[in-house]
């Protein structure tokens, strides 16, 4: 497995990542609440994540990625009642849209989404745990959380209990002892969906739903978790205190990961705000290798403003530059001369292709730097450029070489694939990935036979696998290859 550094939100420093239980990961994403269509900003989150699981995989780390669905929320129950719209039938809605999306982008490493509504027994047992603990406490059917009996409360986002005021969903409610204390659970509202509890009916509140799902699916402790930086204060916040209030461990999350804003005019992006631009959109017209690079162009933590006719048209002619070059290549490739002919690859240009991979592992496994690996493969294009006259001359072996840099953005970064990512090859990742995890458990029982089995039939499929150590790697050879 790669070593890499994360910047840890919490801690505010770089740090090694350390798994809890090596190789596993627990990944966990705050997901959509799906009360309209997803905008761009939505798109950049899911896209860095998207990254980092897959980043984690190919260096060998054997990652369960989770990511929620706030079915059941203030803007859903608000947006239902404008439209006259079921909310949980409003939220099936828009979740299906925003997985056709996904799946556009080439988004497909979450391994789960769990519904918030599926989980109210876990959030019903996490809010009685609470208030036997004296966290929380009842009032008028409602129960709230009591953050000042939590002294870590605001260490996240460096937030003071004094200075707390009511904010983003934290609002002044009859019954509440100080401003900030956030609800667990909603008391019954006509006309809003109900469930019975001890306290009386209602339903659950938007941060007790993910601390839920995380303590059922990975226990009290687990790696990462990862979302907008816009949810540092008072959710993840709100998060912390419950988990750790109920189950006594500390911390919940190893590393906190949040990304950057995409703003308009400095200001962001949000349907009420009306400066919103639709993803499916921005995808319809410019393609998902497009989008995904104008995300990826820039670390994740840094905040992008979007401008308005001319953000993507400049990231287009970016890309365009470097899926050229990747698709000359792999032209050239497709109708490479039988194995064992062809013009061989000068031995600089073969040290300089292994190099750029390596290079290209390196700049992640410093905090995810997406933005260094893009320029590494711009330099590794301007080399071919320079040093590379007629590609069609080549062997296929030649080819494949000089591929890599492209073969390793296109697993990674799910840019300048064989496949465009819009026609559902994209998901030849994840498939790849469930023939290695059943040929090293092959490996893991002494049964080689099997485990070469699989290997030749990836190989008849045209993808090549290579061990190093305890990870394997794998690339697309080409037709023929």
């Amino acid at each position: 497995m790669r070593r890499f550094e994360v910047y840890d939100t919490l801690s505010r420093e770089t740090r090694l990542f350390v798994p809890i239980v090596p190789p596993k990961v627990g990944l966990f994403v705050c997901g959509l609440t799906p009360y309209d269509n997803a905008h761009i900003g939505h798109g950049k989150v899911a896209v860095t994540f998207d990254v980092v699981a897959r980043a984690l995989r190919r260096w060998g780390y054997r990652v369960f990625y989770v990511q929620n669905v706030t079915n059941i929320d203030d803007r859903l129950i608000a947006r239902g009642g404008e439209s006259g719209t079921d909310p949980l039938v409003l939220a099936d809605r828009h979740i299906s849209a925003w997985f056709a999306e996904m799946d556009r982008l080439g988004v497909r490493s979450v391994n789960y989404y769990p519904y918030a509504t599926d989980y109210v027994p876990e959030i019903l047992a996490q809010i009685r745990t609470l208030i036997e603990r004296g966290l929380a406490y009842e009032a008028r059917g409602s129960v709230y959380y009591d953050i000042a009996k939590f002294p870590r409360y605001g260490a996240l986002s460096g937030q003071k209990l004094e200075a707390l005021r009511p904010g983003a969903r934290v609002a002044p409610e009859p019954g509440k002892r100080a401003p900030g204390d956030f609800v667990l659970w909603k008391a019954a509202t006509p006309g809003e969906p109900t469930w019975e509890a001890p306290w009386g009916p209602g339903r659950p509140g938007w941060h007790i739903e993910d601390t839920a799902i995380t303590v059922r699916l990975f226990g009290p402790r687990y790696d990462l978790h990862g979302a907008g930086l816009d949810l540092k204060f008072p959710h993840h916040e709100a998060e912390i205190a419950q988990a750790e209030g109920t189950t006594g461990e500390s911390p919940l999350v190893n590393f906190w990961m949040h990304v950057g804003l995409l703003t308009m005019k400095g200001e962001k992006m949000s349907k009420s705000v009306g400066n919103v631009v639709g993803l499916s959109d921005a995808v319809d017209r410019f393609g998902p290798g497009v989008v995904r690079f104008y995300y990826l162009n820039a670390h994740y933590r840094s905040p992008l403003d979007f401008v308005a006719g001319r953000s993507l048209e400049e990231a287009t002619e970016a890309y365009n530059s470097l899926d050229s070059a990747a698709g000359r290549l792999r032209s050239a490739r497709s109708s490479a001369p039988p194995e064992g002919s062809g013009d061989v690859l000068e031995a600089s240009l073969e040290t300089a292709a292994n190099d750029t991979v390596e290079h290209l592992d390196e700049a992640l496994s410093h905090d995810f730097n997406t933005r260094e690996a893009i320029a590494l493969l711009f330099g590794w294009s301007k080399q071919l450029t320079e040093g590379v006259a007629g590609p069609e001359r080549l062997s296929g072996e030649s080819l494949d070489t000089l591929l890599a840099p492209f073969d390793w953005a296109a697993e990674v970064l799910g840019l300048f694939g064989a496949t465009d990512s819009s026609d559902g090859g994209g998901s030849l990742g994840e498939v790849v990935q469930i023939a290695l995890d059943a040929r090293a458990r092959a490996r893991e029982r002494g049964d080689f036979a099997e485990a070469d089995r699989i290997r030749t039939e990836l190989a008849a499929s045209g993808i090549r696998i290579e061990d190093h150590g305890t990870t394997t790697r794998w690339r697309l050879v080409g037709s023929g290859g």
